[in-house]
């Protein structure tokens, strides 16, 4: 991540207004090397809507035409927030946006402090319940799951959800789900027939995703050691306050996290763990070893508390011979989850009759609605999805298999 430099943002209208949204699509880019600023935060100010940009600095964000009136607010470490009204927006070809450098606001971002990684480590995970919402709160989602084997794409699941939370208390299962969840929308590619998909687990991987938030579940070593291995990087920038970095390294892992040093929460997880060649699965002559975990986990702030703003998620497993142990073919699961509106402190509960199955998200058939989909906020393509797309296509477009399937 490039830290402390000039963004800019083109901004491609017209708008596209509908009784339903206002259609922003724009992109955000290093002004220094146009280099695409990714996982930005893009939001209108004091509501709880947003997106993110996607790997190219892309994004298209619905707004509901009641907000034309309010500040479109983009967020990224290491930079100074933009604001714009929505309004001045409209009816232009091309807006473009320059930031000042975070460094020159922060006089190099240096603090003067005694704190080590350890002490840091120490008060963020300690301020949880103080930083995150201990009341019941909902949100809605777009989840992602794409599937890749052997360099090729071959399945793509997306969902729109609700999830309901009851709060950040420390659970006695950190391996139990504990949020409840309702699929609104569900489209999937012709791919989840493939005879492929046998070597993926057919649980609910949405389920599995929620469960790798480690702030909500508290699932950070209690001993000594893992506290006193965090050590300090240079204090960033985010959301107009310092933020301070911490990290540390292993022989099989690498943990960094990002923390307000106002309050100490935690607004960013990045952490890659690496796995041994420990056997987890075998299927007739073939068996399966882990590779590795790669995550991120990034954090908003709204109405004082901590809510998950965006997830990512990329799982290895490779396929061996069993009895020579020779490669046979490696496997991929990509997952994302974007969380585009918060309602917190709410009244509104998901029931059993309307509670997620357990069971894998592609059984849980729910016709295609594609006006439903042209108005939801989702993750905007790239030309890494065109590729994904040309792979899954060669089955049919995807939009006649997201009605066939």
């Amino acid at each position: 991540m490039r830290f402390i430099l000039i963004a800019t943002i083109f901004v491609t209208l017209p708008f596209f207004l509908s009784a339903q949204t206002i259609t922003i699509s724009g992109k955000v880019l290093d002004k220094e090397n146009d280099a695409p600023l990714v996982f930005a935060s893009i939001g209108v100010k004091g509501k709880s809507i947003g997106t993110v940009s996607n790997s190219l600095g892309e994004f298209d964000f619905h707004v509901p035409p009641s907000y034309k009136d309010d500040l479109l607010v983009i967020s990224m470490l290491g930079y100074e927030n933009l604001q714009t009204p929505i309004s001045n927006l409209l009816n232009r070809d091309t807006v473009v946006f320059k930031l000042n450098k975070a460094v020159q606001m922060l006089d190099e971002v240096v603090i003067q402090d005694s704190l080590s990684g350890e002490d840091i480590a120490r008060v963020a995970l300690n301020r949880i319940s103080e930083n995150y919402p201990m009341r019941p709160f909902l949100v809605d989602g777009f989840y992602r799951d794409l599937k890749k084997i052997g360099g090729t794409y071959f399945s793509l699941l997306e969902a729109a959800v609700k999830i309901y939370d009851k709060g950040y208390e420390a659970p006695k299962n950190k391996t139990r789900l504990r949020e409840r969840v309702e699929l609104m929308e569900v489209r999937k590619s012709l791919g989840y027939n493939s005879r492929f998909t046998k070597y993926f687990d057919q649980n609910n991987l949405l389920e599995d995703l929620l469960l790798h938030n480690n702030l909500r579940y508290r699932q950070f070593p209690e001993e000594e050691a893992f506290y006193s291995a965090f050590k300090r990087s240079k204090t960033s920038y985010f959301n107009g306050r310092k933020v301070f970095v911490i990290y540390q390294r292993q022989a099989n892992f690498f943990l960094r996290m990002y923390i307000d040093v106002r309050n100490y929460a935690v607004i960013r997880l990045e952490y890659q763990r690496y796995y041994d060649d420990a056997i987890i699965k075998k299927k007739r002559d073939k068996v399966s070893k882990y590779i590795y975990d790669k995550k991120t986990i990034d954090f908003k702030e709204y109405q004082g508390k901590m809510f998950v703003n965006y997830m990512n998620l990329e799982s290895k497993i490779n396929w061996y011979d069993e009895k020579t142990d020779s490669l046979q073919f490696e496997t991929e699961l990509h997952q994302e989850l974007l969380i585009n509106r918060v309602y917190p402190n709410s009244d509104e509960r998901i029931g059993s009759t309307q509670k997620m199955r357990r069971y894998g998200l592609q059984y849980q058939d729910e016709p295609y609605n594609k006006e439903f989909w042209s108005n939801y906020n989702v993750i905007k393509e790239t030309p890494l999805d065109k590729k994904i797309i040309a792979d899954l296509e060669q089955l049919g477009a995807l939009d006649d298999q997201f009605e066939k399937y």
